[in-house]
């Protein structure tokens, strides 16, 4: 089946009382064990609804089996440590998540496991390679900077090296990128974006092959980060949508960051979809859509960022990313808030830059509002 069609179909359970089209929500604690294969719990992750959405993001990612989480960072905590002991290191790409750099800066070093920090070229994540390396960590495109990883590259290494390489895939989306069919071991996404969708959810999920899932279910059951019956019916009813959403997003989020490259108020754009992207020629060979995501700077001799944010009418200034409606925050300030200024520094994040989630309202409208905020 092709994305839309996995999208609408895959996973989902029929009613076996009513015939009802939609899977049922199961939302019991407790399950008979008598005569089972298995004893059902929500904290195993085997519960009918999150079966059900695992059999979904599968067919999305290519997956052999998967698990669902109640946040993107319970699926990245549960991933690291399941391969993560005293003693190991971990090649981290730095340009990443702040919630991800926070953990690994604040709780890395308590476990006793080494860590180093590196650009997101293949060479430098190889020269960080070391003998007691057991995990590679990348996310691509990268937030808040868009920057691109060639994920192929970055597998190899893993491959030739004999280290699990993990990604985060929550800005591309199961429609826009598929990781594992490019070599990587596990896929990560923070469900509560673009696979939910509608702003209202927050949930995780891990995706990879049957042996990574069964390694990372152990260390997930104890870590105890599962999602329940009503969030899984949820989310399942989001994924349905999941590739119209996407596409829409594609569209938009290309028309803006056209836009706002050719505006005299904008120093830069990062938008991996536009040709002056330093990585234009990877990310065309590795994705099938460039994303909803892009950020920018306002050139302050025009206008101050604070006053373009309290300028904007249509776009809301909020947290989170990855809905129908576009929002708008700055990253020093809310999602990489828990880095230090240097450390920002250090990453390319300065207090001038804005992150846009653009989403799936008439182009025209967007560029209006932005329009309007720039132009005083």
């Amino acid at each position: 089946m092709q994305k839309n069609t996995q999208c609408v179909h895959s996973g989902s359970r029929i009613d076996p009382a009513t015939g009802g089209l939609n899977t049922p929500v199961y939302p019991s604690s407790a399950f008979r064990y008598l005569d089972t294969a298995e004893n059902i719990y929500p904290r195993y992750y085997n519960t009918p609804n999150q079966k059900s959405v695992v059999a979904k993001l599968c067919d999305l990612e290519g997956a052999e089996d998967g698990i669902l989480f109640s946040s993107g960072m319970a699926a990245v905590s549960a991933v690291m440590m399941a391969y993560l002991s005293s003693g190991d290191h971990a090649v981290i790409q730095k340009d990443i998540y702040g919630g991800t750099h926070h953990f690994v800066t604040a709780d890395f070093k308590r476990f006793g496991i080494e860590f180093s920090f590196t650009g997101n070229a293949a060479h430098e994540i190889e020269a960080a390679v070391q003998p007691n390396t057991r995990l590679i960590y990348i996310e691509t495109p990268s937030n808040p900077l868009l920057m691109i990883t060639d994920i192929q590259a970055v597998a190899e290494i893993g491959r030739r090296r004999g280290i699990v390489t993990a990604i985060d895939n929550t800005f591309a989306s199961p429609i826009n990128q598929n990781p594992l069919n490019l070599g990587i071991d596990v896929v990560i996404h923070s469900g509560t974006k673009y696979l939910g969708g509608h702003s209202d959810l927050c949930c995780g999920a891990a995706l990879g092959h049957t042996k990574d899932i069964g390694r990372i279910k152990s260390a997930a059951v104890n870590l105890g980060g599962s999602l329940n019956a009503l969030t899984c019916y949820l989310l399942e009813r989001s994924l349905k949508t999941l590739a119209v959403r996407v596409e829409r997003q594609n569209a938009n989020a290309m028309a803006i960051a056209e836009f706002l490259a050719r505006h005299p108020a904008v120093r830069r754009v990062n938008y991996p979809g536009l040709e002056s992207h330093p990585a234009y020629a990877v990310a065309r060979r590795q994705m099938w859509g460039f994303g909803g995501m892009l950020s920018f700077e306002v050139d302050e001799r025009h206008a101050t960022c604070e006053h373009f944010l309290r300028r904007l009418k249509l776009v809301t200034p909020a947290l989170s990313l990855g809905g129908v409606e576009t929002i708008i925050c700055a990253p020093a300030a809310t999602s990489h808030v828990k880095l230090t200024p240097a450390e920002r520094t250090q990453l390319g994040i300065s207090e001038g830059l804005l992150r846009l989630s653009v989403g799936i309202e008439d182009a025209e409208d967007i560029l209006a509002d932005i329009a309007q905020a720039l132009s005083r």
